[in-house]
């Protein structure tokens, strides 16, 4: 690791980063699938067998009933933490958890990060694999890491050597290539603890570049992602309509947005649907991009690759989303979510910093982010303010899903602002009865005439 970390600052210093044009070398594509997972991650263990060796998807188990599958039990749920993180002795770990993390266990005294034992879970279908492997040696970035050329529908960069590289692996994360569920939900919680329900929805999530049955490579300006909200609660938002679709090509055509509002019955642009706006589920604690640890373009920043660490982070996170194990008033705590329903492994993460570039605006002038090797969407963002200290720290809440080989949820997450003691718990499936995996919805269903047409006072 020491020697991939060196070699990765030589890169940096011969001046690449931001422009990625170099592909991976003929060892590295050998290595796939042999010392390298097919997309990339180390199979090895680490050499205390803390990190194990990847070996496959996870195994459902006895108790699931794939006739409700939406309720995904707990595989690991006789396992015990092997110890706990807390303020007292977070030195000790130091070296393995975020700046943000260390800011939350020294801020309140209630946080606690209970470590077991680390399950590499991931998985994919073949056709992401095969297209991974050909994303290998033709996939590259341009303009300044802002646009991809020549890449196939897998990861994009399985040995990524800049910051784009890996922001733009979070960016083409695979989940299913479609989704829905009638009940996600998003709450604040105050500093004494009182939760507020900021929206409820029946959620559409498609990544039309993951369709199976597609043979070409990513054109530059299709859309990677939709999504669309129909809110139904609280009485304020019901009715309401989201529709977001975010382009690959995120320079000339980026993110375009809607919103339908039942009082003016009319469909508007949403342009302010991005970067450091205010969350509208969030409650003023989150902006737009920190969705999902990172959900937005990359134009205001510059990202340098770190390197890669073994680093404490929410994993397999069964247990939370149970509302049978933890409801909705267990798992919610004053400052942050319920320790006791909360499940930390240690992984090895990318780390990407993030620097404001000159002449841009974000409220986050610096971020760091860590991403799971394996779960391309999976891990932790430390934003700091302009005074550089730690401002909002954002987790995500990760589950692989059974019913469908190959596929897994990176969408649940929470952004702790230290600056208030609040928090948002947001993009939550939980209650509403979790993700289904569906057939893809046609293209019109993601346009904002299909907003309109279905609009109700």
């Amino acid at each position: 690791m020491a020697q991939g970390i060196k070699t990765l600052a030589a890169l940096l210093a011969a001046g690449i980063a931001g422009t990625a044009l170099a592909a991976a070398t003929p060892e590295e594509i050998k290595s796939l699938g042999s010392t390298r997972t097919p997309w990339g991650a180390e199979i090895a263990g680490n050499k205390d067998g803390s990190i194990p060796a990847w070996t496959g998807a996870v195994t459902p188990p006895a108790n699931f009933d794939p006739q409700k599958p939406t309720h995904r039990p707990d595989p690991f749920a006789s396992e015990k933490p092997l110890f706990s993180i807390d303020a007292k002795n977070m030195d000790k770990y130091a070296d393995k958890l975020s700046e943000g993390t260390k800011a939350m266990l020294k801020k309140y005294p209630t946080y606690r990060l209970d470590i077991y034992p680390g399950h590499r879970t991931a998985n994919y279908p073949k056709y992401y694999v095969d297209n991974t492997l050909k994303n290998a040696s033709e996939c590259k970035t341009g303009s300044d890491g802002l646009k991809l050329e020549g890449c196939w529908p897998g990861l994009p960069f399985p040995f990524p050597k800049t910051g784009n590289e890996v922001v733009w692996n979070r960016l083409l994360k695979f989940d299913a290539p479609a989704m829905t569920t009638t009940g996600m939900s998003s709450r604040v919680v105050d500093t004494q603890g009182n939760i507020t329900l900021t929206g409820a929805s029946t959620a559409y999530i498609q990544y039309p570049i993951f369709d199976p049955k597609r043979t070409t490579p990513i054109s530059g300006n299709e859309i990677y992602e939709a999504l669309r909200l129909d809110y139904s609660a609280p009485n304020r938002k019901a009715g309401e309509k989201v529709l977001v679709r975010d382009s690959v090509d995120m320079l000339d055509t980026g993110r375009r947005a809607w919103s339908y509002l039942p009082g003016q019955r009319r469909v508007k642009l949403s342009p302010d649907l991005s970067y450091d706006t205010p969350s509208p589920t969030g409650g003023g604690t989150g902006v737009l991009d920190d969705t999902a640890v990172f959900f937005g373009a990359m134009d205001r920043y510059d990202f340098k690759l770190v390197g890669k660490k073994e680093m404490y982070i929410p994993y397999n996170a069964y247990k939370i989303r149970d509302p049978q194990v933890c409801p909705e008033n267990v798992r919610h705590m004053k400052n942050h979510l319920n320790p006791d329903c909360m499940r930390w492994e240690l992984h090895r993460v990318w780390v990407v910093e993030a620097t404001l570039k000159p002449g841009k605006r974000h409220v986050y002038p610096k971020r760091v982010f860590h991403f799971d090797e394996d779960f391309s969407g999976v891990g932790i963002a430390d934003n700091y303010d302009s005074t550089g200290q730690i401002y909002r720290v954002v987790l995500n809440l990760p589950i692989s899903l059974y019913e469908t080989p190959g596929h897994h949820a990176t969408d649940e997450y929470v952004t702790h602002d230290l600056a208030t003691g609040m928090y948002a718990h947001q993009t939550d499936p939980t209650d509403g009865g979790g993700w289904v995996v569906t057939p893809l919805k046609p293209n019109s269903f993601f346009m904002p005439e299909a907003l309109a047409a279905e609009g109700v006072r």
